[in-house]
């Protein structure tokens, strides 16, 4: 169940990340610099509210190592990324999306075992 919690708490986070980070490339692009750093930082605020009881949960009652913690946040982010990045970005889709995550399933491997 806390891991569970975890994994969710983790997606949400990513999510907010992810537009704080790049949404405003697309929304914002012909706003003035101090208008989309405002807008990510309030956006990155509910990034905070998620990730910080996350990495709580998962470090003290799922019984995760920071290491998987971070692992495990870095596959979210992806999985976040790449549906934002095509779908919301118009990105096209690339093959290195492919690559990049067997390269995040070796790393879940080695930091798992």
């Amino acid at each position: 169940m806390n891991l569970t919690k975890t994994l969710f708490l983790l997606g949400a986070s990513n999510l907010f990340m992810t537009f704080a980070w790049y949404a405003h490339l697309k929304n914002l692009n012909n706003k003035v610099l101090w208008v989309a750093i405002l807008v990510s930082w309030g956006i990155a605020f509910f990034e905070y509210i998620f990730q910080v009881p996350a990495n709580r949960i998962g470090f003290n009652d799922a019984g995760l190592t920071l290491s998987q913690l971070k692992i495990l946040q870095e596959v979210i982010t992806l999985s976040i990324f790449i549906p934002f990045a095509i779908f919301y970005m118009r990105q096209p889709l690339s093959l290195n999306f492919l690559w990049a995550s067997l390269c995040m399933i070796g790393a879940v491997y080695f930091i798992f075992r």
